[in-house]
């Protein structure tokens, strides 16, 4: 069994002999598949949990066991969370570079296929923010608000928000001092997420969630004003620059 799943014997003679082991999955994954059977996940009412052919679906970036050999073609350790080299940002040997979007064609060195975390303390913090990513739930949480404020959250159950993005609606009519019939639109306050899981989707979640619930409205726009260097993210959201926009301007008293 070991020589199959790749797990260390000594690791499946603490488990067999039930000294308080408590494998990894993907321990469990490649034990199960060693056997020769398949796991899955599965949650109530949501078909997208189930992965393709009984096995469980995997982050982009993470390579399978049978996948992940070494130049020499030897299997990574058990304890390591290989993952693949999609862009300079994953990474953690490209400290040479400015620009995670620099063309390859301008990498200076030679980039490898896989790579994983040698530093323990970043790798658990790679695992938990996997683990909390596919725990979010979002949700439009309108309680004790005015009809026109829009409020929705990022939750992680029994841990509370990570997440919130607030916006107000607004009268075209008022806006432009004609009568159109009463056209509504949205002012996109802010969208926040927790230091700790940016870079996650965590955000364009959110703004995906802001979108629906628009059509379910029949509200078809949202403004946005970025700040701090934001703008990029909100064009990956589908926000567009806007010409003839005025500069933002600040107050205070």
């Amino acid at each position: 069994m070991a020589e199959r799943s790749g797990v260390p014997k000594s690791t499946l003679a603490r488990i067999e002999a039930g000294q308080g082991c408590e494998p990894a999955f993907r321990t469990v994954e490649r034990l199960v598949r060693a056997a020769g059977g398949e796991l899955a996940l599965r949650l109530p009412g949501d078909p997208r949990s189930t992965a393709s052919g009984g096995s469980p679906s995997l982050p982009d970036d993470e390579a399978r066991d049978d996948e992940a050999r070494d130049e020499a073609g030897r299997r990574y350790p058990a304890h390591l969370d290989v993952r693949r080299v999609r862009t300079l940002r994953d990474w953690p040997g490209a400290w040479w570079v400015h620009s995670y979007t620099l063309p390859e064609r301008l990498w200076p060195v030679r980039v490898p296929e896989l790579t994983y975390d040698l530093d323990r303390a970043r790798r658990d913090e790679r695992r938990w923010r996997n683990r909390t990513r596919a725990q979010v739930r979002f949700r439009r949480a309108s309680e004790g608000l005015p009809a026109t404020s829009w409020r929705l959250l990022a939750e992680v159950p029994g841990a509370g928000p990570v997440g919130e993005l607030r916006a107000h609606e607004r009268s075209v009519d008022l806006l432009l001092g004609e009568e159109l019939g009463d056209q509504r639109e949205l002012v996109l306050e802010s969208v926040v997420v927790a230091p700790g899981l940016r870079a996650l989707g965590i955000g364009r979640q959110l703004i995906g969630l802001l979108g629906r619930e628009m059509a379910l409205a029949g509200i078809r726009t949202a403004h946005a004003i970025a700040e701090f260097g934001n703008v990029e993210f909100l064009l990956a959201c589908g926000f567009e620059l806007q010409a003839s926009r005025p500069s933002a301007l600040t107050l205070e008293v």
